[in-house]
């Protein structure tokens, strides 16, 4: 074995992780790969005899890089909030211990709003538990800064990852919502809508956002059209209860619920054909 396949597959055994932290920086699938695969060759390019901590040294990398994505993804868009759903993370509902990135699309929506330090600063030190002495070079501040900038983070994210943690009463709302949706039962489906729920859709010609019961409501046209052309498959989506959606067997759209108390908060969709094509999704057996 060459000192590179041996220097390989190190790296592989770290892949998981860093797919994880760039994700959760990135909000997006395809942009993690891109950013792990460019620490993959900024590895190989160097002389790693000197680095005591591989594991430590390529998330560090993986942070600036992802640092760099995040400034030139705020230069290209203008109103970042509002305006991007960001990649969902499926699995089966049976294997819920496996799920490889669990955090919720609400938490990854407010992140979009964040400045790319603060995001970086609250990713890797309140997620990732990296140190504030390990964070501040990666974007060339002080511990003291970055310290501040995570503090100003949790601030704006306080609350956005709400969720049932009881997975049966997720799992209740969403069955609640679907028998609703189906039956084009409006006062049931009202009476699972938290009075300020927010609905988010990406169908691939911008972002929708509805927020209320009665706006969100006034969509029971689309949910029940939904819920009758299509076979439903109970899913995990970022760790939490959510709905696969498919019809002959293609992908139509991932529903994730976001819910507390009994009702749904959040209710993401990503209906986009392009991206959906892109998500690496297993159809279920039948």
């Amino acid at each position: 074995m060459t000192e590179h396949d041996v220097l390989a597959r190190r790296f592989e055994d770290h892949r998981a992780h860093l797919t994880a932290v760039a994700y959760r920086l990135l909000g997006s699938l395809t942009d993690a790969d891109d950013a792990v695969q460019e620490a993959w060759l900024r590895l190989a390019r160097t002389e790693t005899a000197g680095v005591d901590n591989l594991g430590g040294w390529l998330t560090t990398v993986v942070g600036r890089v992802c640092l760099d994505m995040l400034r030139s993804r705020k230069r290209r868009r203008e109103d970042p909030l509002d305006t991007h759903l960001p990649d969902p993370v499926v699995s089966d509902p049976e294997h819920h211990a496996l799920v490889a990135d669990s955090v919720g699309l609400a938490l990854l929506v407010v992140l979009e709003s964040l400045t790319p330090a603060e995001r970086l600063a609250f990713v890797l030190h309140d997620l990732f538990r990296l140190p504030f002495e390990q964070i501040a070079p990666i974007m060339d501040r002080t511990p003291a800064t970055a310290r501040k900038l995570a503090s100003r983070a949790r601030h704006r994210v306080q609350g956005a990852a709400t969720t049932a943690t009881d997975p049966t009463t997720q799992r209740r709302v969403v069955d609640a919502f679907l028998t609703a949706a189906r039956g084009g039962d409006l006062t049931a489906l009202i009476a699972i809508l938290d009075p300020d729920v927010t609905l988010r859709a990406d169908a691939g010609a911008g972002l929708k956002v509805l927020r209320g019961a009665d706006a969100v409501a006034g969509q029971l046209a689309t949910f029940h059209r939904m819920a009758t052309t299509t076979t439903s498959h109970p899913a995990l989506v970022n760790g939490t209860a959510g709905l696969v959606n498919r019809a002959g067997g293609d992908l139509i759209s991932i529903m994730s619920f976001t819910t507390t108390g009994g009702r749904i908060v959040r209710l993401d969709i990503l209906a986009d054909p392009t991206r959906l094509s892109r998500l690496d999704l297993v159809a279920p057996n039948r």
